[in-house]
C-alpha cells in the first residue's frame, strides 16, 4: 500500500515528465517552422544571387529586342 505522500511524489513525477515532453514537442514544432524559413530565405538568396549575376545578360537582350522593335538603325 503507497501512502499519500507517494502518490503525490509520483503524481509529481508523473506531472513533470509530461510538461518535459510537450516541451520537447513545442520545440520540434519550432524547429520545423525555423528550419522551413531558413530554407525559404535560401531559396530566395540565391534566385537574387542568380538575377544578379546573370541579370545584365536579360537587360541587354531587352534592350536589343526594344530597338529591333523600335526600327532603330545602329551605324
Amino acid at each position: 500500500m503507497t501512502t499519500p505522500e507517494q502518490e503525490r511524489a509520483e503524481q509529481e513525477r508523473i506531472g513533470q515528465n509530461v510538461r518535459r515532453t510537450a516541451g520537447t514537442h513545442a520545440l520540434k514544432k519550432i524547429r520545423g517552422i525555423v528550419d522551413e524559413d531558413l530554407n525559404e530565405e535560401a531559396w530566395r538568396a540565391k534566385l537574387l544571387h542568380v538575377f544578379l549575376r546573370y541579370g545584365w545578360i536579360a537587360l541587354l537582350l531587352a534592350a536589343l529586342l526594344l530597338v529591333r522593335f523600335l526600327n532603330v538603325k545602329l551605324a
